[in-house]
């Protein structure tokens, strides 16, 4: 198949005539109206560089084919994390806005440890604006959101456990305030419904960075997020 390429500022637009639409390959964040292109999701690395035998001992990695070999993906920039200094940080390697306090219990209907069950949460990230959980970025009620599955999981860096979160240059693993504060080692809600069982919703728990469906009447916890698409 012939695909004809030509620069377009930070990207690549690639003509595909069998399919009669134009592809984009995006080399540097996504901007402007690409409406009417199709353009292939960037999957990120995993963060893993560590390879394992069958027992769990570490091993060389060389020619193993595991994630800590190949590490494929787009490779994390450098810093992965800015703290915005409004209570705030992106990331950026996805261009998601992170609330900067992880356990925060000003969001309502909320403990201690901003845990509460999926309905509250939905509602209770919704409601945070500026002056709440340290917040002084001007946003307004309805700016904030739980998030999917797919971008609660694209914090975790699968280099580590307990938990499984670098610092904010991507490098290491998190310590408090570097970039996030008040990261648990526990289950955060996303607002993703579990089609096989739908009184479930999809977690992720930052202790592994696995993937779970909870009840939506657990009490998990709450992590807003803005932005993205």
């Amino acid at each position: 198949m012939r695909i004809l390429c030509s620069v377009i500022g930070l990207v690549v637009a690639c003509s595909m005539p069998v399919w009669s639409q134009d592809v984009i390959f995006y080399d540097g964040l996504e901007s402007g109206d690409t409406s009417g292109w199709w353009a292939p999701a960037r999957v990120g690395e995993t963060g893993q560089k560590t390879c394992f035998d069958e027992a769990g001992a570490v091993i060389d990695c060389a020619g193993t084919g595991q994630d800590g070999d190949i590490q494929p993906g787009v490779v994390w920039p450098s810093p992965r994390f800015v703290d915005n200094g409004d209570g705030t940080v992106i990331d950026m390697l996805t261009g998601l806005v992170w609330l900067q306090d992880a356990s925060c219990s000003e969001l309502a209907g909320t403990d201690v440890d901003g845990a509460t069950n999926w309905v509250t949460a939905l509602t209770a990230a919704a409601a945070l604006a500026d002056g709440m959980c340290g917040l002084s970025d001007g946003s307004v009620a309805g700016d904030w959101r739980l998030p999917s599955i797919n971008g609660l999981q694209s914090l975790v860096d699968y280099q580590y456990c307990d938990p499984a979160l670098s610092d904010a240059a991507g490098t290491a693993q998190w310590s408090e305030g570097d970039a996030f504060s008040g990261a648990l080692s526990d289950y955060y809600w996303s607002s993703t419904s579990c089609l096989c069982y739908l009184s479930s919703a999809w977690s992720v728990n930052l202790t592994d960075g696995g993937v779970y469906d909870d009840g939506k009447v657990y009490s998990l916890n709450v992590w807003p997020v803005r932005g993205g698409h």
